[in-house]
């Protein structure tokens, strides 16, 4: 017989538009314990599992905070009803609420006038993929109020026509059949209401359940956190931009990404205590992620620590659907010993109606820690070197052919390639000399590829490697001076002599370009106070209780690219909670980097 054994939930608070998967343990027939479904259609020995969701109907509404969705609402804005902004966008829990998070706010009034004098923009796009719908939610101690009479999104819970309207248990209280499936999204019906599930074992023949029916409860339900809408900032000159008003690239320009997600497997309450347990857990991490990532409508993805199995079976199908082709290259694991699935690797995701893959080169610097050993090394030598240098650190370098031409220049029919390398660089804060062998191995292999063809090139990613540290003066500079502080540290002499420590690339950080660019505008007079006025770098992009900081990157080529606008840099007020991330509104502790390019004309030679 099958016999249901334990069931929990992932999280204790479930939060709209983020699927909610049980963990139950069954006793199959045969005596053995697996947590594998086993769904009508494969039953085992005529049994199968039947599974049931349930809002409580006896739950009374009332509002949630748009900023604190644990927090009821003591105050609205009257303002957003007359913008027609979802009405769960609208609400505050105190006056403080409301005025720390008005610069924000006024931004969705003036989103929301916007769309309705171009008629047409899709509601969904403007506020948000889960939010769209607002809460529904009302309170009759909240004057001006009105119900929401938008429709939730379509959600896969099953055919809900079929199921009874309410039903009662034993208790009395009514409850309304919202699916049929082992998995269920809350949508903005739900907001506020506590979810019930239940599981029970039955006859495949007779439908009659076997043993106990399990149930077990959510607490209610919250809408999604909206983090502060983040926009790009013109640096060329032209105080309009170079976006259209959909956010995408105009024709002749593209945009990269880097973004360190925060892998599942680091993303722990013990790391991050000051973030909720829910918005830890990675099925709402993930779907944040995804709404942020997709919204921010890049030509090229860069991201670092997507785990294996979260590339295979969530970003890299979730990306397809939105037109982008992917490229993975997974950690080597000499060092970790955990689940392979968990290692986390470098992805490169690019959009297929823009470019076209051309070749892939994957650097292993384990693999290079090799070579390096072999060459000069003795027996004993070796594997304490090897000790220190393999980290399982790789990099991801893809050669990309553009689709669109520059509007104004002559390339003479030529193809227009463009190298991306996105690279994770080691994170041991004491092995100064391996993280600067790392990115010195990675700018040679560049190197090659520059001479085998006149191409721009981006090289991004998470190189945890501060402004000023010995790993970014040679990115930025093509050397190290020789009498860093950092080359004091090289036990294993792979640094010397020094003078070798160098590239011949023409690399230049793109949010440089925040504190190069002469004019005033208020936008860019407000990124230049978010960037160190003696580094031309972002204050941060990595920020926790632990440590804020830069360590996150896009260099570019600048004989043959030229940035014109950036993704705008967030502060502590972006922030909103405690200055700290991973947060109910960020889902990772960095922050996304985004940079739009052109190609420079060809020089004839």
């Amino acid at each position: 017989m099958l016999t249901v054994l334990r069931v929990h939930l992932p999280s204790e608070i479930p939060v709209v538009g983020c699927e909610i998967t049980p963990y139950v343990l069954l006793r199959w027939p045969d005596g053995s314990i697996s947590n594998d479904d086993v769904p009508e259609s494969a039953p085992l020995n005529g049994y199968c599992m039947r599974y049931k969701w349930y809002r409580n109907l006896g739950d009374q509404k009332v509002a949630v905070c748009s900023v604190h969705p644990t927090e009821q609402a003591t105050l609205q804005c009257l303002v957003c009803l007359k913008e027609k902004v979802p009405i769960a966008k609208s609400y505050h829990c105190t006056p403080r609420c409301f005025s720390d998070a008005w610069q924000h706010h006024r931004s969705l009034h003036e989103r929301a006038k916007k769309a309705a004098s171009e008629n047409g923009t899709d509601e969904e796009e403007v506020f948000g993929r889960f939010n769209s719908s607002g809460s529904g939610s009302f309170n009759s101690g909240l004057c001006g109020i009105a119900p929401n009479l938008l429709q939730s999104p379509g959600l896969n819970n099953g055919p809900i026509s079929v199921y009874p309207t309410t039903v009662a248990d034993k208790s009395g209280e009514a409850w309304s059949e919202v699916a049929r499936s082992r998995t269920y999204t809350p949508t903005a019906d739900d907001i506020n209401h506590v979810l019930k599930f239940e599981c029970v074992a039955v006859d495949v023949e007779t439908r009659i359940p076997v043993g106990n029916v399990n149930t077990v409860l959510t607490s209610r339900v919250i809408p999604a956190p909206s983090p502060t809408p983040r926009h790009m900032v013109p640096v060329n000159g032209d105080l309009l931009g170079q976006l259209d008003l959909d956010g995408r690239t105009s024709s002749g320009t593209f945009s990269v990404l880097s973004y360190n997600i925060l892998s599942d497997a680091y993303a722990t309450s013990e790391a991050y205590s000051y973030c909720p347990t829910w918005a830890l857990s990675w099925p709402y991490r993930r779907q944040n992620l995804l709404r942020e990532i997709i919204g921010y409508h890049a030509d090229i993805l860069c991201l670092q620590e997507v785990q294996n199995d979260h590339f295979e079976e969530f970003f890299a199908p979730e990306l397809d659907k939105h037109g982008y082709q992917a490229l993975y290259k997974k950690k080597t694991s000499e060092v970790y010993g955990g689940n392979s699935n968990a290692v986390d690797g470098c992805a490169t995701f690019f959009r297929r109606d823009r470019f076209s893959h051309v070749k892939k080169y994957e650097v292993e610097f384990n693999k290079a820690a090799q070579s390096v050993t072999d060459v000069a090394m003795t027996a004993g030598q070796k594997k304490v070197a090897l000790s220190r240098l393999i980290k399982d650190n790789i990099a991801l370098i893809v050669v990309l052919e553009a689709k669109f031409s520059n509007h104004g220049t002559d390339n003479s029919g030529k193809r227009q390639l463009i190298c991306v390398a996105n690279t994770h660089v080691s994170v041991h804060h004491e092995h100064k000399d391996v993280k600067l062998w790392q990115v010195h191995t990675l700018l040679k292999g560049l190197e090659k590829i520059a001479v085998s063809a006149d191409i721009p090139m981006l090289v991004c990613g998470d190189f945890n490697a501060v402004p000023g540290s010995a790993p970014h003066a040679l990115l930025a500079n093509g050397k190290v001076e020789p009498l860093h502080l950092d080359l004091a540290v090289d036990p294993l002499g792979i640094l010397r002599p020094t003078s070798k420590i160098t590239h011949q690339l023409p690399l230049v950080s793109a949010y440089s370009s925040f504190a190069r660019m002469v004019g005033v505008s208020p936008g860019l007079e407000q990124q230049r106070r978010r960037m160190d006025a003696s580094t031309h770098e972002p204050l941060f992009t990595n920020c926790t209780r632990d440590f804020i900081g830069t360590v996150d990157y896009i260099f570019y080529t600048a004989d043959s690219l030229s940035v014109e606008s950036l993704l705008e840099l967030l502060d502590e007020e972006n922030l909103r909670k405690n200055t700290a991330i991973p947060s109910p509104e960020w889902s990772s502790d960095h922050i996304a980097l985004l940079a739009e390019f052109r190609c420079k004309p060809r020089i004839r030679r």
